[in-house]
């Protein structure tokens, strides 16, 4: 571990790494809290100036990194294995899936598995003239699927395996830093170091922060459709300090109980709730719908993600891809250290089939039946989803759920799925509090308990800050600000992965070498370590 104080209240934490994230934090905090206008207004400044940049730099870098993941788990380094070679994964896949699943995309498809394709459905670059309503519906699916489709999760997947490739393959600790080593060498355990490792608690912060506004807004837009609650920023607030302490004490419980059991619980009800839109919303139309549109997704993939807008003008680059590109970096940090502490025992193969396939085909499933079931209301029923969302975007699925006309059922569903945002609420919280503190104890994976509390404070007042800041707009121009510094880490971890790989087996076929070319690999002596298993495997026969 990487300058664990000994003594004292930063004992088992990188006490200046720790400083200077709480002063960070706290500076933002006191901004929001006494130059709330002055706030609001800097970020959204900050956001105008970065977007004609980042509505071609975030594209290049997320396409680069799916092209990059698909042939990590298909070409010459698929059989690497992300521990040593006879080790086995520490989870079962189900318990695997879930848990990943939960951290990454849970509160942010529940928050717009119906809004985004009703508002896609009503304003986008891509319907051409003469389209009809229906063909816009399919479009409006096809930029669903892609926003929270094998894009996003390759984002995620990198980050994923690169830390764990490194923690668990070549014994490093548990950090952004580590990916860094074949590149810096020991310099990684200075200044350099620890900036790199700021900047991934600086994104993880605001992306977690984001994800909480957005759920609790959904939360508060749920309890006055169903129990005719107002909606208030004291209720919000309220909300947000329930469900950081019991985040808190789930993450304190460890990620083998608390998080494992919450994310399979969530899981549970996701495919409830799945199964209830199935059989009770417009059956047929949503099966065909899903299939259509998701050959559509697949036919469009290519051109969506080098797609740029450049061409058709407007906001729409910005306010969409920009955004959802950037929130996934955010989130990446906080996700990908999170995948890797549940993926050790996996090889590079399993790895990238499990977390780009798996939840692109939940992500894709889930947005059919809600998303599918909000645009037949439009086209079949005479609407009204489309004018709740324009009033308040944060009501969209519940006003889907009264759309369906279920009777007495309806508050009895809608409570359900409130139930379920605040499941996923939690369970993104509790990780993320483990992964900032992972990072800012220098990789020990049982960070102390103390610093778990103290940290799931000060996401609540972020987070709190952030919404009495100026709501969705401020939420999301902080969280695509925050996370370009830690993109340009993303592109230092992809060198740093690609030289370490260099001194890896190959993925051997019959009659193929089992070894790489005996070419030198190191920018120094001490760059890295050999793989573990190898170094194990000399030390035993004497070497």
């Amino acid at each position: 571990m990487y300058n664990q104080a000994q003594t004292g209240p930063f004992k088992g934490m990188n006490a200046g790494m720790s400083t200077i994230a709480i002063l960070m934090i706290l500076a933002t905090v006191v901004a929001g809290v006494f130059f709330t206008d002055e706030s609001a207004a800097a970020i959204g400044q900050l956001r105008s100036w970065l977007n004609p940049f980042l509505e071609w730099y975030y594209v290049l870098l997320v396409a680069f990194l799916l092209f990059f993941m698909i042939w990590l788990g298909t070409g010459r380094y698929k059989n690497v294995r992300l521990g040593n070679d006879a080790e086995v994964p520490e989870f079962t896949f189900f318990s695997w899936v879930s848990m990943l699943f939960a951290a990454g995309t849970g509160v942010g498809i529940l928050f717009w598995s119906v809004a985004q394709p009703i508002l896609q459905f009503q304003d986008n670059p891509f319907v051409e003239f003469g389209s009809t309503d229906a063909d816009a519906a399919i479009i409006a699916m096809r930029l669903s699927f892609f926003h929270w489709g094998i894009n996003g999760w390759a984002i995620f997947s990198f980050v994923g395996l690169t830390m764990a490739y490194f923690a668990f393959r070549h014994d490093q600790p548990l950090t952004v830093r580590s990916a860094l080593r074949p590149l810096l060498g020991n310099r990684i355990h200075g200044a350099f170091g620890d900036l790199v490792d700021l900047l991934a608690v600086f994104g993880t912060v605001f992306g977690i922060a984001t994800t909480l506004g957005l759920g609790v807004q959904q939360m508060n837009a749920g309890l006055n459709r169903v129990f005719g609650i107002v909606n208030s920023t004291e209720l919000q607030l309220t909300v947000i300090a329930g469900i950081m302490m019991i985040a808190t004490v789930s993450v304190v419980s460890g990620v083998s109980r608390g998080v494992r059991l919450l994310s399979e619980m969530n899981f549970w009800l996701s495919i409830a709730a799945v199964f209830f839109m199935l059989i009770l919303g417009p059956t047929q139309y949503l099966i065909g719908v899903t299939i259509e549109a998701t050959g559509d997704y697949i036919q469009n993939l290519l051109p969506l993600s080098f797609h740029t807008n450049a061409t058709h003008g407007g906001h729409w680059q910005a306010e969409w891809t920009v955004f959802f590109w950037g929130w996934w970096l955010a989130w990446s940090p906080f996700v990908g250290m999170f995948i890797a502490r549940i993926s050790r025992g996996r090889t590079f193969r399993e790895f990238v089939t499990g977390v780009l396939l798996v939840p692109t085909g939940i992500t894709i499933i889930w947005i059919g039946l809600f998303g599918g079931t909000a645009l037949y209301q439009e086209l079949f029923q005479g609407g009204g989803v489309i004018e709740a969302v324009y009033n308040d975007i944060s009501s969209a699925l519940f006003v889907m759920i009264e759309g369906m006309s279920l009777g007495i059922m309806t508050p009895v569903v809608s409570t359900l799925l409130i139930v379920l945002i605040g499941t996923y609420l939690i369970t993104s919280a509790n990780a993320g509090t483990l992964v900032i503190t992972t990072i800012l104890s220098g990789g020990d994976t049982d960070p102390p308990s103390g610093h778990r509390i103290l940290w799931g404070v000060f996401l609540a007042l972020l987070t709190a800050v952030l919404l009495l800041a100026g709501g969705l707009e401020t939420l999301q121009a902080a969280v695509i600000t925050a996370a370009l510094p830690f993109s340009l880490v993303v592109v230092a971890m992809a060198t740093g992965l690609l030289r370490a790989l260099r001194k890896e087996r190959y993925a051997a076929r019959t009659g193929e070498r089992k070894l790489a070319p005996a070419e030198p690999w190191a920018v120094a002596e001490d760059v890295i370590e050999e793989p573990a298993i190898e170094r194990r495997a000399q030390d035993s026969a004497g070497l």
